[in-house]
């Protein structure tokens, strides 16, 4: 007799084949070149830092020596504090900048293919050209682009990059100058894929173009915007030749960055092992304001 089938049988365990290792041979030269060039950096920088260094050569365990004088270092905590207000003058300045630039250029009948390419051509420029041409625009004194613009109106000179109180936002408008055509852009591919349908829908129902980006625009690409939020943050919590060029984190460590530190530690003082270790201090903050991100905006969705 045939024994009767189970109605509850145990699902096929998923074998290996071909088409696995064909997929994993597309991914190897990526995975070796992540690790050669992102883990073991990262443990590198983790075993130096508990290290003393003569130049880079390893000389007496210290175990968590170089962590407590990074903290315990008279520019840390204004590189942290500075770091922290980076990221809020980007939200401020820099977030909702592509967005808006999106939703016109997306609401735009004619000519939007010249004004997507007008917002990306920042972008093109070289990063250090940048931070150049708007370091010599915010010169302070006579001779810097802005107040030479402004003396033909009868404004006096501003001190501009070197007033404490300006420098950072003046900073986070350059590199929202820069960068933000290309966020745009992405931000107007995700706009592209909505369905028309639905406006067609609210156009048919009366709705105005305020109505239209509210109800149906924003709650599209919201998704979007989360993910890139979290992307600014971690960019911006990195930022390095910026403050370098245009300030060198002055006026009086107003504009110092911790990148900015760790490039003093490893290229100024030739402390290694104080740079590895704030270098992996950076690594843990970011891990833990992406986990806290993330587990947040989980909650929202449940």
């Amino acid at each position: 007799m045939m024994r009767a089938k189970s109605g509850l049988e145990r699902p096929k365990k998923a074998r290996f084949n071909k088409g696995d290792l064909f997929g994993w041979l597309i991914m190897l030269p990526t995975l070796i070149l992540f690790t050669f060039f992102v883990w073991e950096p990262l443990l590198e920088s983790v075993r130096l830092s508990m290290y003393t260094a003569k130049g880079i050569r390893l000389q007496e365990f210290v175990g968590f020596s170089n962590y407590i004088r990074v903290f315990n270092h008279p520019d840390f905590i204004a590189a942290l504090r500075n770091t922290f207000v980076y990221i809020v003058w980007s939200l401020v300045i820099g977030f909702f900048a592509p967005i808006i630039m999106a939703l016109l250029i997306s609401e735009t009948v004619h000519l939007k293919g010249f004004l997507r390419v007008g917002v990306y051509f920042p972008n093109m420029v070289p990063g250090m050209a940048t931070v150049m041409m708007w370091g010599y625009f915010f010169t302070p004194g006579a001779t810097g682009v802005l107040n030479i613009l402004l003396s033909k109106v009868g404004v006096d000179n501003k001190l501009w990059l070197t007033n404490p109180k300006l420098t950072i936002p003046l900073i986070i408008l350059t590199m929202t100058w820069k960068g933000a055509g290309a966020t745009a852009l992405i931000y107007m591919a995700g706009i592209s894929g909505i369905n028309p349908d639905l406006y067609e829908a609210a156009a048919i129902d009366g709705a105005g173009i305020g109505k239209r980006i509210r109800h149906i625009t924003v709650p599209s690409i919201f998704d979007l915007g989360k993910t890139l939020l979290i992307l600014q943050v971690i960019a911006v919590f990195q930022i390095l030749y910026e403050p370098l060029v245009m300030t060198n984190g002055g006026p009086n460590n107003a504009s110092i960055s911790l990148m900015q530190l760790v490039y003093n530690y490893a290229f100024r003082d030739f402390n290694y092992p104080m740079g590895a270790a704030l270098s992996v201090m950076i690594c843990i903050i970011l891990v833990v304001l992406s986990g806290v991100y993330t587990k947040v905006t989980s909650r929202k969705e449940l």
